[in-house]
């Protein structure tokens, strides 16, 4: 092990166990990790956690021993929090996830970003592929239960969805291709009249799509700025983007 890496477990990242591991579809594990940290962080809905799954493997390069991940749920009283891991990408990711195992030990960072959890609107839009979905069912289940919520969230087949960390399948599933724009346009042009009051609509997932949505929300509905949040989580042509 180098020493960058040396410095960064002991100065910069925090530690935890991992101690369950739990396939929860076709190509996703639920991973849970505990850690005393846990305990005492200031967690917003949203926020990602950046592991080191490459810390201790020199064949990888520094730039692929990182990866973030949203948290799906967390349990600050008994210090451990949830993630769901998907892997039909096949990148270091996908592959830490398919071979770690319950016991192992996780080096981690905080992200705290800005694609967090807004209550401050009426009725909510959540959009985004199965990468974004543990994202947008944490999101789901921090709002107030009087907010209207509308969903597409989509994949390219059924087995990949799994449930919310309660059991609760609270979203519109679609089976449908990488990039499917103009079939979620015409999803959202059915949707959207059916919102009330205050709007909010949440983009997550492959970059291609929130571009492209964000420019129809912004310019063909006229919706204000601060209304669209999007989150790139990846991009078929780039590695390590979230």
């Amino acid at each position: 092990m180098g020493l960058v890496e040396n410095v960064l477990k002991k100065l910069v990242l925090d530690e935890a166990i991992l101690i369950e591991k739990i396939k929860i579809s076709a190509s996703v594990f639920k991973i849970r990790l505990q850690g005393k940290s846990i305990k005492n962080t200031d967690f917003t809905p949203g926020y990602f956690l950046r592991l080191g799954i490459g810390i201790g493997n020199d064949n990888i390069s520094f730039k692929d021993k990182v990866r973030s991940y949203s948290v799906w749920d967390i349990n600050k009283t008994a210090g451990y929090l949830d993630l769901a891991i998907a892997t039909d990408s096949n990148g270091i990711g996908s592959q830490w996830a398919i071979n770690c195992k319950v016991g192992d030990t996780v080096y981690y960072k905080w992200k705290k970003g800005n694609f967090l959890v807004d209550d401050s609107a009426d009725s909510y839009l959540m959009i985004g592929d199965l990468s974004a979905l543990s994202h947008l069912y944490i999101f789901n289940r921090n709002l107030p239960t009087n907010k209207q919520v509308e969903s597409l969230v989509y994949s390219h087949k059924s087995s990949d969805f799994f449930e919310d960390i309660d059991g609760s399948k609270p979203f519109n599933f679609h089976n449908l291709e990488a990039n499917p724009v103009d079939a979620i346009v015409k999803v959202i042009k059915e949707i959207t009249p059916k919102m009330t009051g205050n709007r909010i609509v949440y983009i997550a997932g492959d970059s291609r799509v929130c571009v492209e949505l964000n420019h129809y929300f912004r310019n063909e509905l006229q919706w204000e700025t601060n209304k669209i949040k999007t989150k790139p989580f990846w991009n078929p042509d780039k590695k390590g983007l979230e």
